[in-house]
């Protein structure tokens, strides 16, 4: 598995895979064609469905925002690697082309060509959550270890940053009221559940507060505004609503967060390994659902679980998310998304008090769990894989 820094990436919502990867795909192609008069961006399959509800166009207009181009749409057709395929070419001030490269944003801000490696090397020896309970086991360690075993100690500064990132996203977010961009004219909640989360007590106030940051979160994604990818933008909420809000609730300090981020992280990054956490690909079980495993298991560290209770809350998180499509409606990141960050908090932290009360003992494991997810979302009908042409985006146009 390669590092960790390529499941969190720090960037612009509201989409890693429609606006992250398109912008820096973009940066990389211009780097090579500094001499271009124009060019030309085509978007296939997902990116050209919900490409416009999700800012792709204006993200790639950022990076040749001094010369000309055009981005064409291809909604109905798709390149033969992933539903998330771009195509750029590069012109002279003649017409010749000079340039032109195929490449796919694969999910969670990541770009691949297929052809050469476009991120980082293999830095995990190992790619299933059994091989790494295996050495848990006979090492004697716990998750998290393993992150600076094979990443190395000047990991944990990039772990700081992640944590500035997350927290000023939650702060920024219960702040802030008002209607979020585009047509939908969605209202923001974030403020208004945290405001009276902190009038109520016990129950209400422990859910509400989880409520409000993984919707400040989302809201702020859904804004264009700077979230870490947790493994997604669409699904960056619920991470850092579990993680801060257990922060808060035990008096924890920044070191046992950043050892629930690394642990999260090793969840993520497995099942972006061994399955997938494209919503084009595999639907919203693989951007959602990969976010409530990854907070369960963190959610259980800090309960004091151990590595095979973490592994079971991180396996019924993606568990009970089988099946769960990607419909957005109008393409854009808010219906259903924002209220699934929501929601999906609150159950990886039921996740975690489960596998807590248990001995970690199950007969279903993770990694086949994120087998199983893989396979049924490829299953799915391309209409229920982010192209907003089934499911809640249909019920919503016919109403109109």
């Amino acid at each position: 598995m390669k590092t960790i820094k390529e499941l969190y990436r720090i960037g612009l919502g509201p989409s890693s895979s429609h606006t992250i990867a398109p912008s820096n795909a973009a940066k990389i192609f211009r780097s090579k064609t500094l001499n271009a008069f124009r060019y030309e961006v085509t978007l296939y399959g997902s990116l050209a469905a919900t490409g416009k509800g999700h800012l792709t166009d204006q993200a790639i207009k950022t990076i040749f925002d001094t010369v000309k181009f055009d981005v064409i749409w291809k909604k109905n057709e798709e390149l033969p690697m992933h539903p998330n395929g771009m195509k750029f070419h590069a012109y002279d001030e003649n017409n010749n082309l000079i340039d032109e490269w195929t490449v796919y944003s694969t999910g969670g801000g990541a770009i691949n060509d297929f052809i050469q490696e476009t991120d980082s090397k293999e830095v995990y020896p190992f790619n299933t959550m059994q091989a790494l309970l295996k050495k848990c086991d006979n090492d004697g360690k716990v998750i998290w270890n393993y992150i600076e075993d094979f990443e190395g100690k000047e990991i944990w500064n990039y772990f700081d940053e992640l944590i500035h990132i997350m927290r000023d996203s939650i702060d920024r977010g219960i702040n802030q009221e008002g209607v979020l961009p585009g047509d939908l004219k969605l209202r923001r909640k974030a403020a208004q559940f945290h405001a009276k989360a902190k009038n109520s007590s016990g129950f209400v106030e422990k859910n509400g507060t989880i409520f409000s940051y993984a919707l400040a979160v989302a809201e702020e994604n859904a804004s264009g505004n700077l979230v870490v990818t947790a493994p997604t933008c669409g699904s960056a909420g619920v991470v850092p609503a579990v993680i801060f809000s257990l922060q808060e609730i035990n008096g924890l300090n920044n070191t046992h967060v950043k050892r629930a981020l690394a642990t999260a992280g090793l969840i993520g990054n497995i099942i972006k390994n061994r399955g997938s956490i494209s919503g084009a690909e595999v639907g919203c079980q693989g951007e959602i659902g990969t976010a409530c495993a990854m907070a369960a298991g963190a959610a259980a560290q800090l309960m004091g679980g151990t590595p095979h209770q973490i592994e079971y809350a991180a396996e019924m998180g993606m568990e009970h998310h089988l099946g769960l499509t990607c419909d957005p409606i109008m393409g854009l990141v808010q219906i259903p998304c924002i209220e699934r960050n929501a929601f999906a908090s609150v159950r990886a932290m039921d996740c975690a008090s489960y596998a807590i009360l248990s001995d970690g003992r199950h007969m279903v494991s993770f990694d086949e769990v994120v087998d199983t997810m893989a396979r049924t979302g490829r299953d799915l009908k391309k209409h229920y894989r982010e192209t907003s042409e089934g499911g809640l985006a249909v019920c919503y146009t016919k109403k109109m």
